[in-house]
């Protein structure tokens, strides 16, 4: 049974970004649920810029640039061990660098994706295409399935009706959660802003828990506070874009409003993921175009003249994360040295 089973549309392997035909197909996530729509990327350029331009987000740039590695040695198959090489290596530098902030992981997968070139090269392998397809799908499913561990360590810290605040699109986090609580017999509710300007949690997170059979509720991005104050609530949880090895969580661009209510209120924090080893130092937050916030749903909001600031992430710092819930163990963000990953299981994204 694939790790993806009885999950929403948008964690569908198929639905992320799959390589079939000699182009990669990525679900675009800016008009879902309102258009089911495909961009089809017959070039590694074209996956670089649906990435860039946010058809797909959270951990869906993960998958997609893994699929681009595939969709390049398609494109070269048959020609010399060096042409081969060149260009898989010219295609994960412009993939790894789509986006600032996850570079640090998105090499990480385009490396895996080398290494296995080489091996198959090495072997006699003329057409890498369906070599490199099978690393990007190994990757899903690991990844899919250490989630599902996460989820686990998660609901275990819920109580048996928990109201959960989210953040965002956590994408695999999300509904392996509501997987593993209904397993549980749990019953979940959610909460969840907007998130502005690409309204992520109103359209990615809401519509998963709704075909999941999960009550959610949405809120605009300013409502938090009261939500927190009315006792609403129950915990906010959210993934994290990293976690460095220092306690700080880096991920979407209100998280750290949400953990300093959360902190007021006295409402717990539970971030889920894998410690990265970058150190907070190491993180370099990507500012997208600012012309976006000045904007809703392609309708201008502002008068001409107005100006916008757009940061992609914020830091959280560790005194405001009450846990890192990871794989193998619940740990504070003071002690992530602790963590240590499955043996025998391979690097989390590559």
């Amino acid at each position: 049974m694939r790790q993806d089973h009885g999950l929403g549309f948008l964690l569908t392997y198929e639905n992320v970004a799959w390589f079939d035909g000699g182009m990669v197909r990525i679900l675009d996530r800016r008009a879902y649920p309102h258009k089911i729509k495909f961009v089809e990327c017959r070039t590694v350029d074209q996956v670089a810029r649906a990435i860039q331009d946010m058809v797909t987000q959270s951990a869906g740039p993960y998958t997609a640039a893994a699929m681009g590695m595939a969709l390049q040695a398609y494109l070269v198959r048959g020609q010399g061990r060096d042409r081969q090489l060149e260009a898989l290596g010219l295609a994960a530098e412009k993939l790894a660098t789509a986006r600032t902030t996850t570079e640090p992981r998105m090499r990480r997968v385009t490396a895996a994706a080398l290494t296995a070139a080489r091996k198959a090269l090495d072997q006699g392998e003329h057409d890498l295409s369906r070599v490199l397809f099978d690393v990007a799908y190994q990757s899903l499913e690991r990844r899919y399935e250490r989630m599902s561990r996460v989820a686990t360590q998660l609901v275990s810290l819920l109580p048996e009706r928990a109201r959960v605040m989210t953040h965002c699109f956590g994408e695999t986090i999300v509904g392996t959660m509501i997987r593993a609580a209904k397993l549980e017999g749990r019953e979940l509710a959610l909460f969840t802003p907007e998130t502005r300007p690409y309204l992520q949690g109103a359209r990615l997170t809401a519509s998963v828990a709704a075909e999941m059979g999960i009550p959610v509720t949405v809120i605009t991005d300013n409502m938090a506070a009261e939500v927190f104050s009315g006792r609403q609530v129950d915990l906010l949880t959210t993934a994290a874009d990293a976690i460095t090895s220092d306690g700080y969580v880096v991920n979407k661009v209100g998280t750290l409003q949400l953990a300093i209510i959360a902190k007021y209120y006295g409402v717990p924090y539970f971030v889920t993921g894998i410690p990265d080893s970058m150190a907070i130092e190491d993180v370099v937050i990507e500012h997208r175009n600012p012309e976006q916030v000045l904007e809703a749903g392609g309708v201008p909001t502002t008068r001409e003249g107005v100006k916008g600031y757009y940061p992609s992430f914020d830091v959280t710092p560790p005194h405001l994360i009450s846990a890192v819930v990871t794989d193998t163990a619940i740990l504070t963000p003071y002690n992530l040295s602790d963590y240590r990953p499955p043996e025998g299981e391979g690097d989390y994204w590559g």
